[in-house]
C-alpha cells in the first residue's frame, strides 16, 4: 500500500512538472494594412481582383531567462485569415551569440542581406516579378546563428535542411517539391561611422537535385539625412544561365516622420540579349501608430525577356495596435 502511494505521488509530481513546462504568458500584438494596388505595362492582369486589399496580422511573443543567464524566446505569427505564417524559437547565449530555428518565411544567412538598398517603403522589385537574384536562400525553414559580440561586426550563418518547405515540416514530407539543404554566411561591418559594409556567400538546393551558388556584397552610407547604397549579387545556377545584378538606392529623410527614396537595378543573364531593368520610387510618413506609404515600381525586359514591361503602384495605410 505504501508503494502504491509513492507511485501515485510520483506520477502526480511528474504531471505537475510536465504541465508547468508548457505554462507561460505570451504578449499579443496586431496590425492591419489597407492598400490600393494598380498594375500597368503589358502584364496579364485579367485574373487580378479588387484593387483594394486589407491585410491582417497578429503575433504572439514571449521570453524567459534561464538559471545560467541565457534567454529563450518564442514567436508565432499569423497572416490574413488567421492561418499560420511563421514561428521562431531563439536561444540567446549572450556574447556567444544566439541560435534561432524558424519555421517558414525565414531569412537565413545570406538572405539577411539579400537586398540592403535604402528605401522608404518596399523594394523596387515588389510587385513586378522578374529574376530573383540574391533574394532567396532555401525553402525558408531552418537554423540561423547570429553573433554581434565583436565591435561593429555582425555574423549570420544559416542552414536549411532538405525540405519541402511547408509549415511545421517534421520530416514526414516527401515527393515533388523537395529540395536539397542550403547553407550560407553573411557578414556586416558597421565600425565606420554611418557605413554598413556587407558580404555574403552560400548555396541552396533545388528540386531537381542541383545547387545554386549565391554571392553578394555592397555597402550603405548615411550622411546626415541622406542614405546611399550599392550592391552586386551573383547567382551561379547549376545547369542553367548564370545571372548578375547591380543595384543602387538613395533615401532622403525630410524630417523624422517623412522620407522618400529612389532605386534601380540591372540584371544580366548569360545567353540573354537584353538586361532586366527595374526602378522604383517610394515615400513613407508615420504619425504614432499610423503609417502611410506608397511606391511605384517599373520593370523592363522582365526576366530578361524583350518587350516585357510590368508596372506596380501601391498606396497603403497601416495601423499598429
Amino acid at each position: 500500500m505504501t508503494n502504491l502511494k509513492k507511485i501515485g505521488l510520483t506520477a502526480l509530481a511528474g504531471s505537475l512538472v510536465a504541465t508547468s513546462a508548457f505554462a507561460g504568458a505570451l504578449s499579443v500584438s496586431g496590425g492591419a494594412k489597407m492598400s490600393h494596388t494598380t498594375k500597368g505595362g503589358n502584364e496579364d492582369i485579367t485574373s487580378m481582383g479588387s484593387p483594394f486589399g486589407l491585410q491582417r496580422s497578429i503575433g504572439f511573443t514571449g521570453s524567459g531567462e534561464l538559471d545560467n543567464g541565457h534567454t529563450v524566446s518564442l514567436a508565432h505569427y499569423s497572416a490574413a485569415g488567421g492561418g499560420h505564417s511563421s514561428s521562431a524559437l531563439t536561444y540567446d547565449m549572450g556574447d556567444a551569440g544566439s541560435i534561432t530555428y524558424q519555421d517558414t518565411s525565414a531569412a537565413l544567412g545570406i538572405a539577411k542581406i539579400d537586398d540592403m538598398m535604402p528605401t522608404a517603403d518596399e523594394e523596387i522589385w515588389n510587385g513586378v516579378g522578374g529574376s530573383p537574384v540574391g533574394r532567396t536562400n532555401g525553402p525558408g525553414t531552418g537554423f540561423n546563428y547570429t553573433n554581434t559580440s565583436m565591435d561593429g561586426v555582425r555574423v549570420d550563418v544559416g542552414y536549411s535542411p532538405g525540405s519541402i518547405g511547408s509549415g511545421a515540416d517534421d520530416g514526414a514530407g516527401s515527393g515533388a517539391g523537395r529540395v536539397k539543404s542550403a547553407s550560407s554566411i553573411a557578414i556586416q561591418y558597421t565600425g565606420i561611422e554611418g557605413a554598413n559594409i556587407f558580404i555574403g556567400t552560400g548555396s541552396k538546393g533545388e528540386s531537381d537535385n542541383t545547387e545554386t551558388d549565391l554571392d553578394t556584397y555592397g555597402f550603405t552610407y548615411t550622411m546626415g539625412s541622406i542614405t546611399v547604397g550599392a550592391q552586386r549579387s551573383e547567382t551561379d545556377v547549376s545547369g542553367t544561365a548564370d545571372q548578375e545584378k547591380d543595384a543602387m538606392g538613395i533615401a532622403f529623410a525630410i524630417n523624422e516622420n517623412l522620407s522618400v527614396s529612389y532605386g534601380a537595378s540591372e540584371t544580366s543573364e548569360v545567353g540573354a540579349s537584353l538586361d532586366q531593368e527595374l526602378s522604383g520610387m517610394s515615400i513613407g510618413y508615420s504619425m504614432g501608430g499610423v503609417t502611410i506609404k506608397a511606391h511605384a515600381n517599373k520593370g523592363e525586359n522582365v526576366s530578361n525577356v524583350a518587350a516585357t514591361e510590368h508596372e506596380h503602384t501601391e498606396i497603403a495605410v497601416s495601423f499598429a495596435f
